[in-house]
């Protein structure tokens, strides 16, 4: 299982395969999203980096031991709108960020 997580100030878009959901970004959701991970054993996380508002999340998720894998927002974008689906909705990113990882599938 691959995890998608799309960040912004407030919230935490996550896609989990077909289930997408938003919780509120502070620490007691963040720990219980790791908690949750750890639980499922997802093969990675990708999530992209957003001006180190993704550095609380990624430092907790490694306290886990879960594997997390933080890149450029433009390339996710990029590869978005390469296969038609360019748009900024918590339904779309995560997904986008889930087809990327299954296509490329890092060891």
């Amino acid at each position: 299982m691959f995890v998608g997580i799309d960040i912004s100030k407030h919230n935490l878009d996550v896609a989990l395969g077909k289930e997408v959901f938003t919780i509120p970004y502070n620490d007691h959701q963040i720990n219980s999203l790791a908690q949750k991970l750890v639980k499922l054993q997802p093969k990675i996380i990708l999530l992209e980096a957003t001006g180190g508002l993704e550095t609380k999340l990624v430092q907790q998720l490694i306290q886990y031991k879960l594997r997390v894998l933080v890149v450029n927002p433009r390339q996710v974008r990029d590869f978005a709108k390469a296969i038609g689906r360019l748009a900024k909705t918590v339904q779309l990113m995560p997904r986008s960020s889930l087809i990327l990882l299954k296509l490329f599938n890092p060891k």
